[in-house]
C-alpha cells in the first residue's frame, strides 16, 4: 500500500527536477554561448564545419585584449557605472518621498495618483527622444554624460514611485503613528523608523534603476557622439561593428564582462528582490 505513494512521490520529484533542469540550461545558455565565442579563435569561430558548442582549437585571449587594449572598453565601463550610480542617487532622492506620499495619500486620490505616475512609464523613449535631445542641446549638454543622469530618472521615477508606494503600503501605518506620538517629526518617522523596513523594496529600486541605465541604447546613442563619454551599450556596437564586419569574440566578450557582475547582483540579492517586488501586491 505504501509502495504507490513513494512511487508518485519520487515520479514528482523526477519530473521537478527535469523541469528546473530545463530552465536552467535556458538561462545558462546564453552565458555559456558567450564564454564559448569569447574564447574561441577566429579561425574556429568563422569555420563552419566546426562544432558551434566545442572548442575545436585551443581557447584564446585574443578577444580580450582586444577588447582592452584596442578599443576603449575601460572607460566606457567606467562611464556606465557613474551614469548607472547617479542615476539610482537620483532616482531614489525623488521616488522615495512620492511613493511614501502616494502610499500614505487616502482615497481615491492617492490611487489615481498612483496610477497617473505608472502610465507615464507606459510611454515608449522612442517618443521622446527628440524634444528630450533638443533640450539637451539647448541647455548645452550635447556629448557629456550629465545628459544621461539627467535623461534616465525621467523613464526610472515613474515606476519605482510606483513600486516603492505599493511596498510602503505593505508597511503598518502604526509604526510612524506610534513614532509621531513619542515626539518624532514626519520626516523623522520616515527616516528612522519606515525606511529600514523598506530596504527590500529600496534594493529591488536600485537594481531596476541601475540595470535600466546600464542596458538603454537609444538616449545614450543620440546625445553622446564622443568616444570616450560613451557608455558599454554604444561603445561595444559603434566600435566593434565596422561596416559588415562584426567582431563577434570581442562582442561576446565585453557582453560577458558586464553581464556576469549583474547576474551576480541579481542573484546575491534575489529573495530581497522578489520580497520587493511582491509586497504591494501580498497586502
Amino acid at each position: 500500500m505504501t509502495a504507490m505513494p513513494d512511487t508518485r512521490r519520487l515520479l514528482l520529484r523526477a519530473l521537478l527536477v527535469a523541469v528546473l533542469a530545463i530552465f536552467l540550461a535556458q538561462a545558462l545558455f546564453p552565458f555559456a554561448w558567450m564564454a564559448i565565442t569569447a574564447f574561441k579563435r577566429d579561425s574556429d569561430l568563422y569555420n563552419p564545419t566546426n562544432n558551434p558548442f566545442l572548442f575545436n582549437e585551443p581557447p584564446t585571449l585574443a578577444h580580450f585584449r582586444l577588447l582592452f587594449t584596442e578599443t576603449k572598453f575601460p572607460r566606457w565601463v567606467v562611464n556606465t557605472a557613474w551614469v548607472g550610480l547617479a542615476t539610482v542617487l537620483i532616482t531614489l532622492v525623488l521616488s522615495l518621498p512620492a511613493g511614501y506620499a502616494l502610499a500614505r495619500l487616502r482615497g481615491r486620490l492617492g490611487q489615481n495618483l498612483g496610477i497617473a505616475v505608472f502610465l507615464t512609464y507606459l510611454i515608449p523613449p522612442t517618443l521622446l527622444f527628440l524634444p528630450l535631445s533638443q533640450i539637451v542641446s539647448g541647455i548645452g549638454l550635447q556629448d557629456n554624460t550629465w545628459s544621461l543622469v539627467l535623461t534616465y530618472p525621467s523613464l526610472a521615477v515613474p515606476f519605482v514611485s510606483w513600486l516603492l508606494m505599493g511596498f510602503f503600503r505593505s508597511l503598518p501605518q502604526e509604526l510612524e503613528e506610534a513614532a509621531l506620538v513619542d515626539g518624532a517629526t514626519r520626516f523623522t518617522a520616515f527616516w528612522r523608523v519606515l525606511l529600514p523596513l523598506a530596504v527590500p523594496g529600496i534594493l529591488t529600486a536600485v537594481i531596476f534603476t541601475f540595470t535600466l541605465a546600464v542596458n538603454e541604447f537609444i538616449y545614450a546613442l543620440t546625445f553622446v557622439s564622443i568616444s570616450d563619454l560613451k557608455t558599454v551599450s554604444v561603445g561595444v556596437p559603434t566600435d566593434l561593428i565596422r561596416g559588415d564586419v562584426f567582431f563577434w569574440g570581442a562582442i561576446m566578450a565585453s557582453a560577458l564582462v558586464v553581464s556576469l557582475p549583474v547576474a551576480l547582483l541579481y542573484n546575491a540579492f534575489l529573495d530581497r528582490f522578489v520580497e520587493g517586488l511582491t509586497a504591494g501586491a501580498l497586502r
